[in-house]
């Protein structure tokens, strides 16, 4: 399926002439009918690199989406990465859902860090346990984005208030649930006072379970529509000697021919073009930091790490099995923030510096040294 072509009624491509073919600012890209105009740092800048958390209930990621999987006890030892975030000064966004906002096992650990300017605290909606539940629990309704536009409206405006009750805050930053943003999110936001959405991932596609197809964007921040809303999507992209070509050789590669040929996969296994996502969840040490200085190379600035609460327990993702996955987890979390200070050069974002108003951007201590 082309990027043109749309899954159910949600618009998931980005039309054929006006992809991201080049990582340049102002460079402007029409998806879900808005607007995507290009909005990176200059090249003569230091990277920067911002952390976020889908700060989630526990449940099978192989099972069937269901109402009742709202357990949140890995909650509890959200500190264990935090102490790391704190050493490198980085005030992650932890983006919560309603069963963590809204349960006092889910939120009241995250006061403490909020309370002493540790975090932000952003918006996470997983429709299947976020009330009012008007609509069929499935697959395609999995994805927020897909939704009636009212029925969107209703859970995302209840997970703000259940926020703003329970941590006191209201939130600026929004994540879809698995990636899902629609056709109706971004008014969405902006009608709410949402500032910076996180819901993008360069380079990925969710159609064929119904979701949205980001193929095209790249990895920068877009202010969308008017500019209100930025975008600043997760960092993901390609390593190797074909790395850099990644923007053209993507649609190639998605031919029918190619794809008979498994021709991607051959790339890949002969790390000549590897796909690598900026999260300890799932790739190595070694290969998230050549992803950054892949990226930093080719004009990257603001970068993106991410992973989900409940891996740092292990059992409740695919990623960490063991006790001795949750610390490998942890360390790897700890080698790219320091890689990305020492090594690279870079400096840490602050989320502040993405909100409307800011004076600019406030560079961070790479390590506390009290």
């Amino acid at each position: 399926m082309s990027v043109a072509e749309s899954v159910g009624r949600l618009p998931v491509g980005l039309g054929p002439r006006r992809r991201a073919d080049r990582l340049a600012p102002g460079g402007a890209v029409r998806f879900l009918g808005v607007d995507y105009v290009g909005d990176e740092l200059p090249a003569s800048a230091p990277p920067r690199l911002f952390v976020v958390v889908d700060t989630e209930e526990e449940f099978d990621w192989s099972a069937p989406f269901a109402r009742d999987k709202i357990q949140v006890t890995a909650m509890a030892v959200q500190e264990r990465a935090q102490a790391v975030f704190d050493r490198h000064g980085i005030r992650p966004i932890y983006v919560i859902d309603y069963p963590v906002a809204s349960q006092p096992e889910g939120y009241q650990p995250l006061l403490p860090i909020l309370r002493r300017g540790g975090c932000e605290i952003g918006a996470h909606l997983h429709p299947w346990t976020n009330p009012p539940f008007d609509e069929e629990v499935s697959e395609r309704n999995s994805f927020p984005g897909n939704l009636a536009p009212a029925v969107e409206a209703a859970k995302f405006d209840v997970l703000l208030e259940t926020i703003e009750a329970n941590l006191g805050v209201r939130p600026r930053f929004y994540k879809a649930g698995r990636f899902g943003i629609g056709p109706h999110t971004v008014q969405m936001l902006r009608e709410r006072g949402i500032a910076v959405d996180l819901s993008l991932l360069p380079g990925a596609s969710y159609a064929d379970t119904g979701g949205p197809d980001f193929r095209g964007l790249a990895p920068m921040p877009y202010r969308v529509g008017d500019g209100a809303l930025l975008s600043l999507p997760m960092t993901r992209g390609h390593v190797g000697a074909l790395g850099r070509f990644e923007m053209s050789l993507n649609p190639a590669l998605d031919a029918p021919i190619a794809r008979a040929l498994r021709l991607r996969g051959l790339l890949s296994r002969l790390m000549l073009f590897h796909k690598v996502t900026l999260s300890p969840e799932g790739a190595s040490t070694a290969e998230l930091t050549a992803l950054i200085a892949a990226l930093a190379g080719r004009g990257v600035r603001s970068f993106v790490m991410f992973y989900h609460s409940p891996s740092l327990v292990p059992g409740n993702t695919p990623y960490v099995r063991t006790d001795a996955d949750a610390a490998a987890l942890i360390a790897r979390i700890d080698a790219v923030c320091g890689y990305f200070t020492t090594r690279l050069g870079g400096r840490i974002g602050d989320p502040a510096e993405l909100l409307p108003g800011a004076s600019g951007a406030r560079t961070t201590p790479a390590r506390n040294r009290s």
